[in-house]
């Protein structure tokens, strides 16, 4: 497995914890920021992903 799946898995956890902490405070910032976490995460697992059928 290649480490940027690792990282990529780990960044979308992250978005998706902070997303939720947002929506609970009522923080639209660390909602915005949740979501942009994920979607760094989505890309970075694809990469790896990408990385790991051309091996």
């Amino acid at each position: 497995m290649d480490k940027n799946r690792v990282e990529g898995a780990a960044k979308e956890v992250k978005g998706n914890v902070k997303e939720a902490a947002g929506k609970v405070t009522g923080s639209k910032k660390m909602e915005a920021e949740g979501k942009m976490d994920k979607a760094a995460g989505k890309v970075q697992s694809t990469v790896g992903k990408a990385k790991d059928a051309v091996k």
